[in-house]
């Protein structure tokens, strides 16, 4: 009897989170639909769900080993879920090819992280900027969109334009942030093989800029944006709160409030950004091509309003998750290039030098004739 009892109670307890797992996955699933001033912390659901996927899969395969008819909840979860979950791993084979094919327009994105390097030291920054450099051309890109781009007019060890203007003669700079009565200056580039025709920075409220340039390939004229997107804004103390909360130690309570406030306020400005960018995409005369760090990850609002019909070069030909931050979690994909469907994704590749907290993200396209 006794036993009986312990089976109905354990049984019932693995079917309540089980149900709390179902429940909390189809409420990510739809995340990305509510704008965050409706629920913002829909958003937290949302940075949880690779990890809320995995756990799903797991209950699957439990219930199916120990009572199958209880594996429907965590099956009708992922059928309901798979367009979500399309979006948070790409299956097309572990190529990564970066020689440049024939007749394509390869483009690379990557946060810079001012061109510092990861290296704390005086010299190991120094060099940095150079490496960073050095990666990037002999990538040969068409197009080089970076963000958190530094550069000194006053200071030759700062002067980072110059690595690039005798490949990339053409570039604009959106010049977000100015120090040293505008000698030392930062934010987004984008650096072009092909000619520039026309450029324009549309300034965020309080942050940095979303810039476009047209440019002429060949017959065509492109559209090229770039962007850097809000983030937290986490300092050094949040990073150690983090830990608290890890650990679980007595102040994380304490801790964890000002990491809530940073990351609800994001959530809330990225949002607003992301309507920005909608619209100027949505205005483009020609074929358009957007990358940057948008900050947030597939299936949040920012992802789904920027993407709207797009392809993300990542899902078309890359494979796994894809992160493209490394600090904070494996999961973080935040690091995008995307382009309409007039386009066609021919290869899309990283390269990972430790020279910054982003991985560099790149992608030869070609224009459907």
């Amino acid at each position: 009897m006794a036993k009986t009892l312990i089976r109905r109670i354990t049984k019932s307890f693995f079917v309540g989170l089980t149900l709390l797992l179902v429940l909390a996955f189809l409420l990510a699933c739809l995340g990305g639909s509510i704008h965050p001033s409706s629920a913002w912390l829909m958003g937290f659901l949302v940075l949880a769900q690779p990890y809320l996927a995995v756990l799903l899969i797991i209950s699957l395969i439990f219930w199916l080993i120990t009572r199958p008819i209880i594996a429907i909840l965590p099956l009708v979860a992922i059928v309901i879920g798979w367009t979500n979950l399309g979006h948070l791993f790409a299956v097309n084979g572990l190529s990564n090819k970066v020689a440049k094919a024939d007749s394509v327009i390869r483009v690379v994105t990557w946060n810079t992280q001012s061109f510092n390097g990861l290296s704390n030291l005086p010299e190991g920054k120094r060099k940095a900027g150079e490496q960073i450099a050095a990666t990037l051309l002999e990538l040969d890109a068409d197009f080089i969109c970076l963000q958190e781009f530094n550069h000194a007019y006053d200071r030759e060890e700062g002067n980072h334009i110059k690595f690039f203007t005798k490949q990339y003669p053409y570039y604009f700079f959106s010049k977000d942030y100015s120090r040293r009565n505008g000698q030392y200056v930062s934010g987004s580039i984008l650096f072009s093989k092909h000619r520039i025709l026309q450029t324009k920075r549309i300034p965020y409220p309080g942050a940095e800029s979303l810039i476009w340039a047209d440019v002429l390939v060949g017959r065509d004229t492109l559209r090229v944006f770039t962007t850097h997107l809000q983030s937290f804004l986490f300092k050094p103390e949040d990073y150690e709160g983090m830990e608290k909360i890890k650990t679980r130690e007595e102040e994380a309570i304490t801790a964890s409030k000002p990491i809530i406030r940073k990351m609800k306020a994001a959530f809330l400005r990225r949002a607003e950004q992301a309507k920005m960018v909608r619209d100027a995409l949505d205005e483009s005369p020609y074929p358009y091509i957007i990358c940057g760090d948008f900050n947030d990850v597939p299936n949040s609002y920012t992802y789904r309003t920027i993407k709207g019909n797009a392809k993300d070069a990542f899902l078309e030909k890359g494979f796994g998750i894809g992160r493209t931050f490394i600090s904070l979690a494996p999961t973080l994909r935040i690091d995008y290039i995307l382009h309409p469907t007039v386009f066609q994704t021919v290869q899309h590749f990283t390269v990972d030098e430790d020279l910054s907290d982003h991985i560099l993200q790149g992608a030869d396209i070609r224009l459907k004739k």
